[in-house]
């Protein structure tokens, strides 16, 4: 992989991971495209997907202080409630991790027609949840954390957004757009950090032939600077995306490139 690859590959990774068009359904399409594979290469998935968690952290930090700082106090508060909320969350992923990762290995393989249509399930879920005008309610209740974990949990599949599906489900759910990016991105923090730390074991285990590929230490920084910036960008973007309700126009990108990949696939 050169230097130029990781450059793309990782300002993609960035950029996607947090603005609701799916960043392995990206990824499999500019991997088709430029025949570059980034998922092949376990070294450098691993570098720009804990490169996003970083960003994240980034424009979050007070969020997050105050969780930890309210958990520290060791008595049932807000921070608690959050914290137990996205605790909530992870389960359906976490279900999905452990019980059907070889099938969703087998999707990922299965080329760009499955990529087309999970986004334009995408382009449909974004576009209703713009339209819907449910109820609203004030806090996010652990039915609705556990509900918006099923979303992330289906958003394995390459195509369907993960920021997309479980911010849309929230919208869904009559949650309020203040707090649902902010909450779509912190309950990721600890499933990818998790995939991250078992990826490195299968490094440390397999040694050369887990890495999938030859790449120097100068590309994989590359790559991780790229998505860390683009990631902290995107994160602060789509949080002021959602406050304004614009997501109907990546509704509309979903859905033409989609279209594309299923027309052109």
């Amino acid at each position: 992989m050169s230097w130029i690859e990781a450059l793309i590959l990782g300002l993609v990774q960035g950029l996607t991971e947090y603005l609701p068009i799916s960043s392995s359904g990206h990824l499999a399409i500019g991997s088709a495209l430029f025949g570059v594979n980034g998922e092949d290469n376990l070294a450098f998935t691993v570098a720009v997907h804990v490169a996003t968690v970083l960003s994240t952290i980034v424009i979050l930090w007070r969020e997050i202080v105050w969780i930890f700082q309210d958990l520290f106090k060791g008595k049932w508060n807000e921070g608690t409630r959050y914290a137990v909320n996205i605790l909530i969350s992870m389960i359906p992923v976490a279900i999905v991790g452990f019980f059907f990762k070889d099938q969703v290995e087998a999707i990922f393989g299965s080329g760009l027609t499955v990529v087309g249509c999970c986004l334009l399930v995408t382009a449909a879920l974004l576009a209703f949840s713009f339209f819907a005008k449910p109820r609203q309610r004030e806090k996010i209740s652990p039915l609705h954390a556990f509900v918006i974990g099923i979303a992330q949990a289906v958003a394995v599949l390459p195509g369907i957004s993960r920021s997309g599906s479980t911010i849309a489900t929230g919208l869904l759910l009559g949650n309020k757009k203040e707090t649902l990016a902010q909450f779509s991105f912190l309950m990721v923090i600890p499933p990818i950090l998790g995939e991250a730390l078992l990826d490195v074991k299968d490094i440390v285990v397999d040694g050369a032939d887990a890495l999938g590929g030859n790449i120097s230490l100068g590309v994989l920084a590359v790559g991780f600077v790229a998505a860390f910036l683009a990631g902290c960008a995107a994160c602060k973007w789509m949080i002021n995306i959602v406050r304004r309700g614009k997501l109907i126009w990546f509704a509309a990108y979903c859905a033409v490139v989609g279209l594309a990949v299923l027309i052109f696939s």
